[in-house]
C-alpha cells in the first residue's frame, strides 16, 4: 500500500498555490537544489531528491529578484524519498510572514 503523502494530521489548513519558483535548500545532508511546488502561508512542497527524515530542521533560501535570497525555518512534515518533501514553516519573523502573505496573494490573484 502506498501511503498518500497528502493526507494525515500533518495536512496544510491554508490555501495551496502551484508555483515553480528554484530554491536551495540545506538540512543534514548539507545544501542542495530543489523546486517549490505548491505553497502557503504556513509551508511548502519541494520536489528534490535529498534525502530527509520527518521532523527534521531544513532552511529554505527563496531568490528574490534582486539576486538576494530570504532564509525560511521549516520543520518537515512528510517526505517521499527521491522524490521531495512538504515542509511546515517555524520560527517566522513578522517579516517573513509579510512577505509570504504578500508572495501568496500574487499568486491568488494570478
Amino acid at each position: 500500500m502506498t501511503r498518500d503523502r497528502r493526507s494525515g494530521s500533518d495536512r496544510r489548513k491554508d490555501e495551496r498555490f502551484e508555483t515553480n519558483i528554484e530554491i536551495e535548500w540545506e538540512g543534514l545532508v548539507g545544501r542542495r537544489k530543489g523546486v517549490i511546488t505548491d505553497i502557503s502561508v504556513s509551508g511548502c512542497f519541494v520536489l528534490c531528491s535529498g534525502e530527509v527524515e520527518d521532523g527534521e530542521s531544513v532552511k529554505i533560501f527563496f531568490p528574490l529578484s534582486d539576486g538576494r535570497k530570504v532564509e525560511f525555518w521549516g520543520e518537515v512534515v512528510n517526505h517521499t524519498y527521491e522524490i521531495g518533501f512538504g515542509m511546515r514553516f517555524i520560527e517566522l519573523t513578522e517579516a517573513q510572514k509579510e512577505f509570504l502573505e504578500r508572495f501568496v496573494d500574487t499568486l491568488r490573484n494570478d
